[in-house]
This record gives C-alpha cells, structure tokens and sequence, in this order.
C-alpha cells in the first residue's frame, strides 16, 4: 500500500483510525495518571511538579506535536470514513452494522463531534493559556493546579456551564473508547474470537475507568473534595 493509498483508500484511513487510535490511548492513559495527581490533596504541589516535567523537557514537547497530528488525522480519517459509509451504505471503520449492534458504534461520528467540542473547551482553559505564558521556552508555565480550583469552583453559570461540558464530553468519550478500544486492534488484524472478546472486555473497563477519572475532577474541585 502506498502513503497516498493510506490517505485515500478506504482500507488505508481504517489503518489511519487504527493507529491514530492507539496513540491516543496511549496519551490518555499518560493525561489521566498525571491528573489523578490532584487527589494526593496537598495543595497541587505533586500535579504541579508533573505538569512542569511534560511542560519543561524537550521530549515531551516533541510528542505533543505528534499528538496533535494524531488527533487531526484521527478526526480528518474518521470523518471522510463516515461520508465514505453514508454514501455506500457499508461497514463503518473495523466493525461491521450488523442487528443487534451497540447504538455507539454506529455513532461515532457524533460522539467524535461532541468529544471535539469538550477539547476546545479544554484547551481554550488550559492548554492555551499554558503555552502561552511558556512561549517558546520550555518552563514559565501557569500555576495548573490554581486554574482548575479557579474554572472549577463557584457556582456561577459559567462555572456550571463548563462542567456540564466536561460531563457530556467524559460521557462521550467513555461510549467513543468503548467501541474505538476493540475495533482500533480488530482494525490492525487482532480479530479471532479469543482476544476480540478479552480486547472487548479490556476496552469496556478502560472506557469506564478512565473517563470516571477525568469526570470526577471537574466534581472533585467544585464539591470542594480536594483543597
């Protein structure tokens, strides 16, 4: 297959999903462990010294970019496979339509656009604002902790309005990863019966687990759990 087909063709872009998506686990298993950090409850100074180490090194920073070209390439394939589907009426990426399919793995595509609409919402709050204050350096960044206590805490509407949308979007997330997880592998040619049903199991609880992490910080700041 050559590097046009692999952009162009259908079985190519499912590569493209499949891959894209396991990088993307990866990170969010590297994001949730740094975050879990704030529970440790004393004042952020062990989230803050993590924060610093991915913000302050040179290989870190190398990764975010590639992270960021995964991301887009992951929603640019995603979307172009859903067209692809509509307009042949065929098999969605790794997992076919069949009766009795989960309502999530035919909707990936919307879970997809509520998932970007949350990233928008997180980077404008803290990412932005990070590397800004970083600029080109590597170190200067913002106090991480204070700003989540800061957007988190309050009940102002704002305030209510942003968790909600961290809510909607762990909730998207969680049902995106519980058909993404299995099919990112069946994709990639892990598809016998045995490890479909043990990745599919793997893929539900990380799902859960995961996106129960992420949706109990915004909670844990604005109910006033963590100090």
């Amino acid at each position: 297959m050559t590097w046009k087909q692999m952009f162009t063709s259908s079985v190519g872009k499912k590569l493209v999903m499949g891959f894209t998506g396991l990088f993307l686990i990866l990170f969010l298993i590297v994001h949730v462990g740094l975050n879990a950090c704030i529970w440790a409850n004393d004042g952020g100074e062990m989230f803050n010294k993590g924060a610093h180490f991915m913000g302050a090194n040179i290989v870190p920073r190398i990764l975010e970019i590639g992270l960021f070209v995964g991301l887009l390439l992951h929603i640019v394939q995603g979307y172009m496979l859903t067209v692809l589907n509509k307009k042949a009426r065929s098999v969605g990426y790794a997992v076919a339509y069949k009766d009795g399919s989960k309502w999530y793995s035919r909707s990936m595509a919307i879970l997809g656009s509520l998932i970007l609409i949350f990233l928008s919402v997180h980077l404008s709050n803290f990412w932005f604002p990070n590397r800004s204050s970083q600029g080109l350096s590597l170190g200067g960044e913002i106090d991480l902790y204070a700003k989540m206590k800061e957007t988190f805490s309050g009940a102002d509407i704002t305030t209510v309005l942003t968790i909600t949308i961290y809510l909607l979007g762990c909730g998207a997330l969680g049902y995106h990863l519980a058909h993404g997880f299995q099919s990112a592998f069946k994709t990639l040619g892990v598809h016998n019966k045995r490890y479909h049903q043990m990745l599919a199991a793997i893929g539900f609880g990380f799902s859960i687990i995961v996106c129960l992490a992420f949706a109990m910080m915004p909670l844990s700041f604005h109910f006033g759990w963590i100090q």
